[in-house]
């Protein structure tokens, strides 16, 4: 591992209610705008099931009634649509600063869909960007969103890969509000896949994407405390 790359901690957690790792993100989030020179932080955990509406979504993507719904909904800060977490969906959060990237939101989402492509290649799939929609597609199916939340550079919220998770929650719902492109996971072309495996190749191909050293950090399940990712 070169001494220049920036240290990125690698935390990966289980299953986390949705508003226990909103509370953390917004907790790394105010730290590293008080410090701008805090280390960088990349969270992967998945979610029970919950439904989350970017700060601009329309409720009107929703075919329930939020108001009286036995589910489980959140509008939060990031931007995007109507989406659904459950498990079986690896969901990652970077809290990065983009002063030490490139100051460019484009250039940002453009590299997260990367990490995923990269991710679905091990696997011999083709994953693939759909011009004017953020996320990724496989074979005409999304199988990624990404929706963020960027302030003073500083990165929060992510990206949500279907690997196997039961579908049937997406159809509550319009996907990111595309009515006409279908959701897909992994698990319909590599069905013994799991989110256990994924987690390092996410890891490692987040780490390739943005040159970072990935340390896990104290919370940390995967690798050894020891452990690098490069």
């Amino acid at each position: 591992m070169s001494l220049h790359k920036r240290r990125c901690l690698l935390y990966n957690q289980g299953m986390m209610p949705y508003l226990d790792a909103l509370i953390w993100q917004r907790t790394l989030l105010a730290e590293r705008i008080k410090n701008p020179g805090t280390e960088d932080v990349l969270i992967l955990l998945e979610h029970p099931p919950v439904y989350t509406l970017g700060q601009g979504a329309s409720s009107e993507f929703l075919k329930f009634d939020h108001t009286k719904s036995m589910y489980e909904v959140h509008r939060v800060e990031r931007g995007g649509e109507v989406t659904y977490h459950c498990p079986g969906q690896l969901v990652g959060y970077p809290i990065l600063n983009l002063q030490h990237y490139r100051k460019d939101l484009h250039w940002y989402l453009r590299h997260l869909e990367e990490v995923l492509i990269r991710t679905l290649k091990i696997y011999g799939l083709q994953g693939e960007r759909n011009l004017g929609f953020t996320g990724v597609w496989l074979e005409g199916r999304k199988v990624a969103a990404i929706g963020i939340k960027v302030s003073r550079w500083i990165t929060m919220h992510g990206f949500a890969l279907n690997v196997c998770p039961d579908m049937t929650g997406f159809e509550r719902i319009v996907p990111c509000g595309i009515a006409d492109k279908p959701v897909g996971s992994l698990a319909q072309w590599i069905p013994d896949i799991t989110c256990l495996e994924v987690r390092s190749h996410v890891a490692k191909c987040f780490a390739e994407v943005f040159e970072v050293e990935l340390v896990i950090g104290k919370d940390g399940e995967m690798f050894n405390k020891t452990d690098t990712v490069e």
